[in-house]
């Protein structure tokens, strides 16, 4: 069983500037906590106990949210979340080789930090536990980028945008993976490089499998736009923080967010806008469409 996860947290976020010129992605607020604990959360339930995160910028933010330590790193609900830092940003494939001495010999749960889902996390690891396979995708039958050629009947993905047979695809990659040891030896050391080379050697020689998981919520929180809707859409966690101060007099439409400690003077308007925690509308404000940082 697959008892380690790692989570892709080192990606700079620059379509989603000014918020990640304050933040890592990962750690944004979403429903007044950073959007990584749904991550966690989700991977602990699946029967994850240790994590690895690679950093690169504002890793100190990382320390700052994750305060409680175990044996000098963060840590998480009790459990280990180790901290790789990459001074030069080394991609997907790349950061994971960087902790290959973490991995070992086991298999590992892969997650890019900027997805937000409930998919089956525990089905696809028991799926890639019995498949044979050396990496397996956890995938939907549609999406805003279906690049990946999947064959039900065998299991197999065959290529992916269609780089190998040219095949366009049909199904989305939800970011998501599995993946044993083996993969390791597939991408070069000390390099800046992204996974999809490995998997496409994997896909050629019958070894790159996938399941389709097309229940629950799956959203990429890659933009601004993306950032709001998932506010919009969904409902993890309520919309106005219990330690939010917003005066009787001010106003605060059903839309927003309002997260702790943040306060809402006398007079202000509050308008289909997001509050982080802390943040302050001053008297008679009117805020619209905005996510309101401090």
């Amino acid at each position: 069983m697959i008892h380690k996860a790692f989570i892709l947290g080192a990606g700079l976020g620059t379509r989603l500037r000014p918020l990640t010129d304050l933040l890592p992605k990962p750690l944004l607020p979403v429903f007044h906590r950073p959007l990584v604990s749904f991550t966690l959360d989700q991977c602990l339930e699946a029967g994850i106990i240790s994590f690895a995160v690679n950093v690169h910028h504002l890793p100190h933010c990382w320390r700052e949210a994750f305060p409680s330590l175990i044996n000098g790193q963060p840590s998480y609900q009790g459990f280990p979340l180790r901290l790789f830092y990459e001074p030069v940003l080394l991609e997907t494939g790349g950061g994971l080789k960087n902790i290959a001495d973490w991995i070992g010999e086991d298999p590992v749960l892969i997650y890019n930090a900027d997805i937000l889902t409930t998919i089956d996390v525990a089905s696809l690891m028991r799926h890639h536990s019995v498949s044979g396979k050396v990496a397996t995708l956890a995938l939907r039958s549609e999406g805003p980028a279906a690049h990946v050629e999947f064959d039900p009947a065998s299991g197999r993905i065959t290529d992916i945008r269609g780089l190998l047979t040219g095949a366009a695809g049909s199904y989305q990659f939800t970011g998501v993976y599995c993946v044993n040891a083996e993969i390791l030896d597939l991408i070069p050391a000390d390099e800046k490089t992204s996974i999809i080379p490995a998997f496409l050697q994997l896909a050629e020689l019958g070894l790159l499998g996938g399941i389709v998981l097309d229940d629950g919520l799956w959203a990429d929180i890659g933009t601004p736009e993306a950032y709001f809707d998932i506010h919009r859409r969904s409902a993890l966690g309520p919309r106005i923080h219990p330690l939010a101060q917003i005066d009787p007099l001010a106003s605060v439409d059903e839309f927003s967010i309002i997260g702790p400690q943040a306060e809402v003077a006398a007079g202000a308007v509050v308008e289909r806008s997001i509050l982080w925690p802390g943040a302050r509308v001053g008297a008679d404000c009117l805020v619209a469409g905005e996510v309101v940082t401090s």
